[in-house]
């Protein structure tokens, strides 16, 4: 069985290296969709895959993004520091922000979350399906586990400016959940 669960975030970028001048060359922004399909190899106590509820540090992830500049950090410095300058909420991430680079990036923050989600109800083997990101209302693109073999960075790699972190509840989370992966390596 899988479930899904929506989020949306407002976001802008420059998608470096892509084939379009406008996205190539320009800053942009989204009115973006993120799918989150999730399976699990039974129903907990209350007959559910997992308690949406129970998704408050994925929302909390995605939520980062939203109203904010996706940076990728390859951008030549002199364009990183006017980024910085102007905008208050920034998060430089290891890869171009395309829909696909968001699919990727989404699929793997949001697997280490779910890997380190205490089970509280019966809940089985919990796992992440597949990361779906709308970039338009046309158009999107799915990340899938097997996807994660072209994933080259780290979660260090992302970095989220102080004034999107100030605004998340329990700002220990991402240095937890951090900690965690890296001792899972």
């Amino acid at each position: 069985m899988i479930i899904r669960k929506q989020f949306k975030f407002e976001g802008a970028h420059i998608v470096r290296n892509c084939t379009s001048q406008r996205c190539r060359e320009n800053i942009h922004g989204h009115s973006y969709i993120v799918e989150v399909f999730i399976t699990s190899d039974r129903l907990d106590n209350g007959y559910m895959v997992m308690d949406f509820c129970r998704l408050k540090q994925v929302k909390e992830f995605i939520e980062s993004f939203d109203h904010s500049y996706s940076l990728w950090n390859r951008e030549n410095q002199e364009f990183k520091d006017f980024i910085y300058r102007y905008n208050k909420r920034v998060v430089e991430i290891p890869v171009s922000p395309s829909a696909e680079g968001y699919a990727l990036l989404f699929f793997y923050i949001i697997d280490q979350i779910f890997r380190h989600t205490e089970r509280l109800n019966g809940e089985g083997n919990i796992r992440l399906y597949s990361v779906r990101v709308h970039e338009t209302a046309t158009g999107y693109a799915e990340a899938f586990r097997e996807d994660l073999s072209w994933v080259n960075f780290r979660m260090d790699d992302l970095l989220f400016s102080p004034d999107i972190t100030a605004g998340w509840i329990n700002q220990e989370w991402w240095d937890k959940l951090k900690t965690f992966s890296y001792e899972n390596r």
